[in-house]
């Protein structure tokens, strides 16, 4: 069945980062969003970025998936993004948009795909992992669950969704391929986030380790686990014996850990 060129299709993706090393790339979901994308409409599947067109901030990672283009809605780093792709929207004919399930940079919260719904009008299905087949003006979507569960839903046309993890893996993007691909400008009015602009960014910090909590259903459980040996906690304390034997054991924990060879 797939692809079909007859069905139009877009995917929104944003600038990715890397989690480690906090590299610019192509967002993880969002690639995912664009590959189910292309298998369903091929090269006929639109993509959609609002920003300023930085291709070396992930959206040659994206051309080289084989797009031969993307549609760039400029605006500032500091401009809301929902009305532009409202305003984009609206004046399209899409039956499926996909979207990532949230940025890996920025605000993240998510609502974006949420709150074009709501304005539109449309349905939404969030964390799906396939989209079965397209009949009769209603797709079949298949809805990641945990524990590995999926769930089958009837969904009209048009309606939004979000990619899940589970979805299928993006392809590699090829270099040449990204050359080739090319960024096409629509002519958008992007207005500034008022809100945005009084925020102060800072960088995360470490979140404190949660305390292991004991879920005791009686008295002897409760005792078991406040005389219990904590987990995780090696190595003994040595009070008795005489100084070479102290010496003897410290020497040997240090070879068994590498510090010493």
């Amino acid at each position: 069945m797939w692809p079909d060129p007859d069905l139009k299709v877009a995917s929104l993706v944003s600038n990715g980062q890397h989690p480690k090393s906090g590299r610019s790339r192509r967002a993880s979901q969002d690639a995912r969003a664009v590959e189910l994308g292309l298998k369903m409409a091929g090269a006929t599947s639109r993509v959609i970025h609002v920003g300023d067109g930085d291709r070396e901030g992930g959206l040659d990672q994206y051309l080289g998936m084989g797009l031969p283009e993307i549609t760039l809605l400029n605006a500032d780093e500091q401009a809301d993004a929902v009305p532009v792709l409202l305003e984009y929207l609206k004046g399209a004919s899409f039956d499926i948009v996909l979207t990532g399930i949230h940025a890996e940079q920025g605000e993240a919260s998510g609502m974006v795909p949420y709150l074009l719904a709501e304005q539109l009008g449309w349905p939404l299905v969030s964390h799906i992992a396939d989209i079965r087949k397209v009949e009769g003006g209603r797709a079949e979507v298949l809805q990641a669950l945990p524990r590995g569960q999926r769930r089958l839903l009837r969904v009209p046309l048009p309606f939004i969704a979000t990619v899940d993890s589970a979805a299928a893996d993006a392809r590699q993007y090829a270099f040449g391929a990204a050359r080739r691909g090319r960024l096409v400008d629509a002519i958008t009015d992007a207005p500034v986030d008022q809100a945005r602009q009084e925020w102060t960014c800072a960088p995360a910090k470490p979140r404190p380790k949660r305390l292991h909590v004991a879920k005791a259903k009686s008295a002897a459980d409760r005792f078991k686990a406040a005389t219990a040996k904590p987990q995780g906690q090696g190595g003994s304390v040595i009070r008795e014996g005489t100084d070479q034997e102290k010496a003897t054991a410290i020497m040997e924990l240090l070879i068994s850990e590498g510090v010493v060879r």
